[in-house]
């Protein structure tokens, strides 16, 4: 604070700070809800392919309470609805938006580094849908680098709607990505610093 005092004239620092403090509040509850929405997809997902196509349902994280296994009654089944979901995925992310193919954290990193912040609004929501079918269907796939993307996006739109110049996009965009995957992961400290990581190469 000391630092920044010296730099911008008297009292413009503590303007800067409210504005941030409302904005990055703001994308941290649209994020957060991202991340609930994201994680009910994911559900909704995997009990539509795996639970009633093979009769599976896979456990999940001891830390979320739910590691129990359970047998899989049509065994064979598997393959099909991995390759069915992949299928879905592809056309879906290929036909709407091609940009938020891959892992969803390289794309975030891209956005920041050599599009000035600007993520498409379309992104987040093809993002989330095509994420939660290729989990759900047991595709070699985790949350972090998708729910990066969703929540990058939500920061980036929402920077492109305020018409902040590229440095404060990328600021928003770096702020969505540690209150997604906060979110996501439950683990707000953690976001936090993944925030303050990208927030340093501003």
């Amino acid at each position: 604070m000391f630092r920044l005092q010296r730099v911008l004239p008297k009292n413009t620092h503590l303007l800067y700070l409210h504005r941030w403090l409302l904005i990055a509040g703001s994308i941290g509850v649209v994020a957060g809800l991202g991340a609930i929405l994201f994680y009910s997809a994911i559900h909704l997902a995997t009990n539509l392919f795996l639970g009633m196509g093979a009769g599976y349902h896979p456990p999940g994280p001891i830390g979320e309470g739910e590691p129990v296994v359970s047998e899989i009654s049509r065994r064979w089944m598997i393959p099909l609805i991995t390759t069915l979901g992949g299928l879905l995925s592809g056309l879906i992310v290929s036909k709407f938006a091609p940009e938020a193919e891959g892992h969803g954290t390289d794309a975030a990193i891209e956005a920041f580094h050599q599009r000035e912040g600007i993520i498409h609004p379309r992104v987040p929501l093809v993002k989330l849908i095509a994420s939660a079918i290729t989990i759900g269907s047991g595709g070699s796939a985790g949350r972090e680098g998708p729910m990066a993307q969703i929540a990058a996006g939500f920061g980036s739109v929402m920077g492109q709607l305020l018409k902040f110049n590229a440095r404060d996009r990328r600021i928003a965009l770096a702020a969505g990505i540690g209150a997604g995957v906060g979110a996501i992961f439950k683990a707000p400290l953690g976001g936090a610093l993944l925030s303050k990581i990208g927030r340093a190469h501003v």
